[in-house]
């Protein structure tokens, strides 16, 4: 008989020692099951990021400062996980010609020239949508919902999608209940309508569905299912989507 999913309080700091580098005491019992707090994962990183707008802009900063002070909390805070992850997918997806050549690239250390290009590409998309975002004073909230929104995305991906490998972080932490996928869609939802309002969220949701379906359809077709570097890859170019549609409107 399956156990029935229920959230705990414990599983937002499970959510937090997997997905940031913000010190916690967590237990990873539950690792599959906290799923659902991942965006609550991102609103602590977009809270960080967001008081580092702040503060910038109270010093008088201009636009591009703030943008590039707030990217520079946002990778600090998640370890640079997530630039990791989309470095050694984009090396091993387009450096391999057979799925196991992909897949041990992936794990190489190293970066080759995809994973250079690719990087690259994210920090400045991020960096000209911050930017807009700060001139328009509409940083702060855009990092905050797009960070949450985001995140809910990785759940599904790791309840749908099968592991690539057999061993890894993506077995380790497990595959989540759809229970818990869909709580944690729900929980960024309503907090990214909170702070930025219903049309802006259903707007940037969109942007992030239609990206991650796409990031996945690319994952099975190189890999034949998901590891933690399509996790992080797939965070960071969703959270491209939402800020992009954020500093659209």
């Amino acid at each position: 008989m399956t156990r029935r999913f229920s959230p705990e309080t414990a599983d937002i700091a499970t959510a937090l020692a997997l997905l940031t580098r913000i010190p916690v005491r967590a237990s990873f019992t539950r690792s599959a099951e906290a799923a659902w707090a991942f965006p609550l994962a991102g609103l602590a990183v977009g809270l960080v990021a967001g008081a580092v707008a702040t503060i910038a802009g109270w010093l008088g900063l201009g636009a591009g400062m703030i943008a590039g002070l707030a990217l520079a909390a946002l990778v600090i805070t998640t370890g640079a996980m997530h630039e990791d992850g989309l470095a050694d997918c984009a090396d091993g997806f387009w450096g391999g010609f057979n799925r196991a050549r992909r897949l041990e690239i992936m794990r190489d250390s190293r970066i080759g020239a995809y994973g250079v290009i690719a990087l690259i590409l994210a920090l400045l998309l991020r960096f000209t949508a911050l930017s807009t975002l700060a001139h328009d004073d509409l940083i702060v909230t855009a990092m905050i919902a797009s960070a949450m929104l985001s995140r809910a995305a990785l759940p599904y991906l790791m309840a749908l999608m099968p592991p690539a490998r057999s061993d890894g972080l993506s077995v380790t932490t497990g595959r989540p209940p759809r229970d818990a996928a869909s709580l944690g869609a729900v929980v960024a939802f309503m907090l990214s309508w909170l702070v930025v309002g219903f049309a802006p969220t259903v707007a940037a949701a969109s942007a992030v569905v239609v990206t991650t379906y796409v990031a996945a359809r690319i994952a099975k077709t190189k890999i034949g299912g998901q590891t933690g570097d399509v996790l992080g890859a797939t965070q960071l170019i969703t959270e491209i989507a939402a800020l992009t549609v954020f500093s659209a409107l």
